[in-house]
């Protein structure tokens, strides 16, 4: 079995080109299923956020393919044009690459807190449709358990930053004051409903657009008013910023529905999502002024090298124990067959006394399988013992040796 993974993500590739490798969750689900077919693949996850999209599969050691590849089919593009976009990873490297990737290390917001639930999600998804298999079921478990030991027992003073609290920090530097403005964010989804909360934090006037046939079961962020988003276009003139974040494979705005629209005021676009939102056209409009996701970056490393370090050691503590797991679970049926032998060579060494002990058929059969157990017990304690004091190679050895003891 072997650990591979393929990304790209905003440290290499820009937004549109991480669209075109973006998945929603209906098309994740028919991805995983398709490649879960495939000889040689036994598991398969999706992550797609609007940073990353990720691959990661467990493989028999002698699959050949290339998940580069594999990718590139399921999303009928050609992997040479897009091949310098992305990173390939294996074993040791991929594992080492989730974890830290899980406490928010690898985030353009240093520590931020949203990775963490992408990555339960993406493996609750692929679980969900039976794509999953034990490898990256523990590896994703255990990558996430070690995130929050890195949350709960490490501080980074910008792990709540978000998107939006970097562009209204841009935009404070750049002199637009949030305070009194009218804006309007199309969205609400976990991106949108941050993003109102953080206008309405910076003192604005939030509407948040909701889609008619829910809008009777959708709550919205406190201190916010609603529409109904097919009312956006008529709301969109009285507006000072507009913010999009949604997981539409559609624009919102198009550049054609600007068509007649006055705008006798500068108004600000944000584009959060990923595929954009936001048709980029419109950045051609007089009055408008256009941002995407990659114009926020805010990595938050200055003066963190100590929270670093101590979430450094948390995570290779983390990793060792995966390896120790990983590396041993090959051994893990033949450890259990010898549980077995061991069990039934005690039973039948204490066969005659049971048989002789004042006790129903039924009582004896119940102290049999309490021994069995019992022994069994004893057997994984001492095998596991003996693998945590031993190299490898001398347990193996044992583990050899004791099979040919019960061959006899």
């Amino acid at each position: 079995m072997s650990i591979r993974m393929v990304g790209i993500d905003h440290s290499r590739a820009p937004v549109d080109v991480r669209a075109w490798f973006s998945f929603t969750k209906k098309s994740a689900a028919a991805g995983m299923e398709r490649l879960k077919e495939k000889e040689g693949i036994n598991g398969v996850i999706i992550l797609s956020t609007c940073n990353r999209m990720e691959l990661w599969a467990s493989v028999d050691e002698t699959w050949s393919g290339s998940l580069v590849e594999e990718l590139c089919l399921l999303k009928e593009l050609d992997p040479t044009e897009f091949a310098e976009y992305f990173t390939v990873r294996e074993e040791r490297e991929a594992a080492e690459h989730l974890f830290y990737l899980a406490c928010g290390l690898k985030s353009r917001i240093l520590a931020e807190d949203q990775i963490i639930t992408q990555i339960k999600d993406a493996l609750s998804w692929s679980r969900e449709h039976f794509c999953t298999d034990n490898v990256l079921e523990v590896l994703f478990r255990k990558a996430v358990t070690a995130a929050k030991k890195v949350k709960t027992q490490i501080v980074f003073s910008h792990a709540n930053t978000t998107a939006m609290d970097s562009a209204v920090a841009m935009l404070h530097d750049r002199g637009f004051s949030l305070k009194g403005r009218k804006c309007m964010v199309i969205g609400n989804g976990e991106m949108g409903r941050l993003a109102a909360l953080t206008l309405i934090k910076a003192g604005a006037d939030v509407t948040v657009t909701v889609r008619q046939y829910r809008s009777g079961m959708v709550s919205i962020p406190l201190g916010c008013s609603r529409i109904n988003y097919g009312d956006r276009m008529e709301y969109l003139p009285s507006c000072d910023l507009v913010v999009s974040a949604t997981a539409s494979p559609n624009y919102t705005l198009r550049r054609e529905e600007f068509e007649g629209v006055c705008l006798d005021h500068p108004l600000i676009l944000i584009d959060l999502a990923v595929p954009r939102d936001i048709d980029p056209q419109l950045k051609d409009l007089e009055q408008i002024e256009m941002y995407n996701i990659d114009d926020f970056r805010l990595t938050g490393l200055e003066g963190q090298e100590e929270a670093l370090k101590g979430a450094s050691c948390i995570l290779e503590e983390e990793l060792e124990e995966f390896f120790s797991w990983y590396s041993g679970r090959d051994l893990i049926p033949r450890i259990q067959e010898i549980q077995k032998d061991a069990a039934q060579d005690l039973e039948l060494r204490l066969g005659k006394i049971i048989r002789k002990l004042p006790l129903e058929a039924d009582e004896q059969e119940k102290l049999r399988q309490n021994i069995r157990s019992a022994a069994q017990k004893v057997v994984n304690k001492m095998m596991f013992g003996l693998r945590d004091v031993m190299d490898q190679e001398a347990f193996l050895e044992c583990v050899e040796g004791l099979e040919k003891l019960y061959e006899e």
